[in-house]
């Protein structure tokens, strides 16, 4: 009696478990036609190098290890007594290449006044020489007249002598009005010539200005670098500065996190792949937070495996080949309509069950 009791009580069980099991298996089966989950996955944020631009030593450190700060606010900064000078040796070069462009204005000023007396010089000695030529002319008449008098002896030799005398100055006045023009000519070319010269040197000297300006203008923007500022809205990583470390421009410090976005990558195998898409609702579990569900979207597709953007990625030519299944990282954001300060609240590198809802 006993007996058949406990085979009835064993047979009810295992009915039982079999109904169980059965029915999480259909479940299960039926879940697995409309969802494609995986826990290989990961929370996501944006993460702001702090890079300083100029070297030189830390000062002051202004944040500590986690801190949140806003856009604008000084975290740390470096020695800049080298960029304050660098400042005043820029200005004095801005002052000095001004003064050399004033100089070659007041040049070419010169320059063109002597262009402009040398044109009138030019054009008195032209209505000169063609005054001097009408005397020389007719005092060679005069004197060709004269000579055939004397001939005759019709005039005494002293009315000759006069008669040459007038004619042979006014060939010297002509001459000394022909080269007064050539020389007027000489002048108006070297004043031309200077004009010139100085208007070179005006453009060189504007040229220098411009640089002097831009030189001026890169240690200004050298002296605020020496101020480091938070360029988002943030949570910083662990500070690893102190005062008086020396800093290299370029030299990677530490982290701003933006903890107001957030996004999920999740490596689905290659096998799940087939009826996913972007835009299908995700539902997401994260370690941290068992009893918070969070909803995302699927975005986009990594364009390869993550095995290929690693730094020794696999080459099957080049030994035996095992077949292994791949993974594709998948990002997925998560939707504006969670709840805020709980998004906040998830930090990069954290582990998260990820339900794809592919129908």
């Amino acid at each position: 009696m006993e007996k058949t009791q406990t085979n009835k009580k064993f047979i009810f069980i295992f009915a039982a478990l079999l109904l169980v099991g059965g029915s999480y298996g259909v479940y299960k089966y039926m879940h697995s036609l409309a969802h494609e989950s995986t826990d290989d996955a990961q929370i996501e944020k944006n993460l702001n190098p702090i890079i300083p631009r100029v070297s030189g030593y830390v000062t002051k450190v202004y944040v500590k290890d986690n801190d949140f700060v806003k856009k604008g606010d000084t975290l740390f900064t470096i020695d800049n007594k080298d960029y304050l000078v660098k400042v005043e040796e820029a200005k004095a070069a801005l002052v000095s290449a001004e003064g050399s462009y004033e100089a070659s204005k007041a040049d070419i000023g010169t320059a063109q006044a002597n262009v402009s007396v040398s044109d009138a010089n030019i054009k008195s000695a032209g209505g000169n020489i063609e005054t001097a030529k009408i005397r020389l002319k007719r005092a060679s008449d005069d004197f060709d007249r004269y000579a055939n008098l004397y001939k005759n002896h019709s005039i005494t030799k002293q009315q000759y002598e006069q008669a040459e005398a007038a004619k042979l100055e006014a060939a010297s006045e002509l001459r000394i009005l022909q080269e007064q023009e050539k020389a007027s000519s000489y002048q108006k070319n070297v004043a031309s010539a200077k004009t010139n010269v100085s208007n070179k040197q005006a453009t060189v000297a504007s040229a220098n200005i411009k640089r002097a300006q831009a030189v001026l203008e890169s240690a200004k923007l050298n002296l605020d670098y020496t101020v480091v500022t938070a360029a988002i809205d943030g949570q910083v990583s662990k500070i690893g500065i102190q005062p008086g470390q020396f800093l290299q421009p370029g030299q990677s410090l530490f982290y701003i996190i933006n903890n107001s976005v957030a996004w999920v990558t999740a490596n689905f195998k290659e096998t799940q792949l087939n009826k996913m898409v972007v835009g299908q609702k995700v539902t997401l579990k994260v370690d941290a937070y068992p009893d918070t569900e969070f909803k995302g979207t699927v975005t986009s597709f990594s364009p390869a495996t993550g095995a290929r953007f690693s730094i020794l990625p696999p080459d099957n030519a080049t030994g035996n080949f095992v077949k292994t299944i791949q993974r594709l990282p998948i990002k997925i954001s998560i939707d504006a309509d969670n709840d805020v300060e709980k998004v906040k609240l998830l930090r990069p590198g954290m582990n998260v069950d990820v339900d794809v809802h592919i129908k």
